[in-house]
């Protein structure tokens, strides 16, 4: 297990049974950019791969 992997299990055992919306996460992760700055480009670089995340589907 990677060192991240523990923040995406608390995620999951805290929120995991939640639904949300996609404008909802948008939100949360320009929320969090406001507060951390310095991770503008990789959040940057995860909205865009979930953004197209079925462009490779597509591809196949």
């Amino acid at each position: 297990m990677y060192f991240t992997d523990r923040g995406i299990e608390e995620l999951a055992e805290r929120r995991g049974d939640e639904s949300v919306t996609m404008e909802w996460v948008a939100e949360r992760l320009r929320d969090f950019v406001d507060l951390n700055p310095e991770f503008e480009t990789p959040i940057e670089r995860f909205a865009t791969w979930l953004a197209r995340l079925d462009d490779d589907l597509d591809d196949e």
